[in-house]
């Protein structure tokens, strides 16, 4: 039900170099700055990806990159009231993290995922994209909820 989640279209497919290429994506912010020093590409104030199979809104994007320049990203991190919608099924949370070097996703703070199917609510989700393996985390002394339709 939530083993392959919004959140990894966003940031597989999105971040990755073919897709860049064969897909358009719309990014808007009330600010772009490449920092060159720190090899980042940062969108502050309201920013929205909109890409054809997923939308993200956050108050901030940084996209850190390597030596390929902005084609080679090192890692992607989405804070500020972070949402990423898909058809099927809608994520929030405070912070997003992917790093495609260990294909893991980390969505951390008030987690939501809900879906036609129900909701779950944590402090954490961890998506590992090689073992296709979601985790919802609580903090201490907190609980994982869900509330789940049956067929």
């Amino acid at each position: 039900m939530f083993s392959r989640l919004a959140l990894i279209a966003v940031f597989a497919g999105i971040l990755s170099v073919p897709a860049w290429a064969q897909t358009a994506v719309q990014i808007s912010a009330d600010s772009f700055t490449i920092e060159e020093g720190t090899k980042e590409a940062v969108f502050t104030g309201n920013v929205v990806i909109k890409h054809p199979t997923v939308n993200v809104w956050a108050e901030k994007v940084v996209a850190t990159y390597g030596e390929g320049g902005t084609s080679d990203i090192k890692s992607f991190e989405a804070t500020g009231k972070v949402k990423l919608e898909t058809d099927e099924q809608t994520a929030t949370g405070d912070r997003a993290v992917f790093s495609p070097g260990d294909q893991l996703l980390r969505l951390t703070g008030n987690v939501q995922v809900s879906n036609a199917a129900g909701n779950v609510n944590a402090q954490e989700l961890v998506v590992n994209l090689a073992t296709n393996i979601s985790t919802f985390s609580a903090s201490q002394g907190g609980r994982v909820t869900g509330v789940f339709t049956t067929q």
